[in-house]
């Protein structure tokens, strides 16, 4: 969690940073300023959890039903990984909230309360509880259960309302 949580912060400082350059370039007249806005704004949206949040259950899944040295390359290699990629683009979208918040624009912190931040929240629940799913035959079936369902609802499900 040190780690995911440093990563959050240094990814979130250098985001802002350049979103602030961005911001004061604008500002200043030139037209760079809002090229450079609007590749930071592009780069994470909300809707961009979702295929990642596929790819973290299903990972999981494959936790949950392959043998111990298969699951650990799975864990390193693909699971942490996506999970560090949630992780760096929810920072990149702080960062860029917090950088149009110090120029002023103090409603941005409203993009924060779509809906779709929720696959954020349940790839770190999941992450945190990861070691303890694996340790009992029951919670490990209902893991695989469960995140078989997520990642099918991530894949196939609109999520319109």
């Amino acid at each position: 969690m040190a780690k995911s949580l440093s990563t959050f912060i240094f990814v979130t400082v250098l985001t802002a940073l350049l979103m602030a350059l961005s911001i004061a370039v604008m500002r200043h007249g030139d037209p760079f300023g809002a090229l450079g806005m609007k590749r930071l704004d592009g780069l994470a949206s909300a809707a961009t959890f979702i295929p990642l949040a596929a790819l973290y259950f299903f990972g999981v899944a494959l936790l949950m039903i392959l043998p111990l040295r298969a699951a650990s390359f799975v864990l390193v290699n693909g699971v942490e990984t996506v999970y560090l990629a949630v992780v760096v683009l929810f920072a990149t979208i702080v960062g860029c909230l917090v950088a149009r918040m110090a120029f002023g624009q103090f409603t941005a912190y409203r993009a924060l309360l779509d809906w779709q931040f929720v696959f954020v929240l349940a790839v770190l629940v999941c992450h945190a509880i990861l070691n303890e799913l694996r340790r009992n035959v029951l919670l490990r079936t209902l893991a695989l259960v469960a995140s078989v369902a997520a990642t099918l609802a991530c894949l196939f499900w609109t999520f319109r309302f």
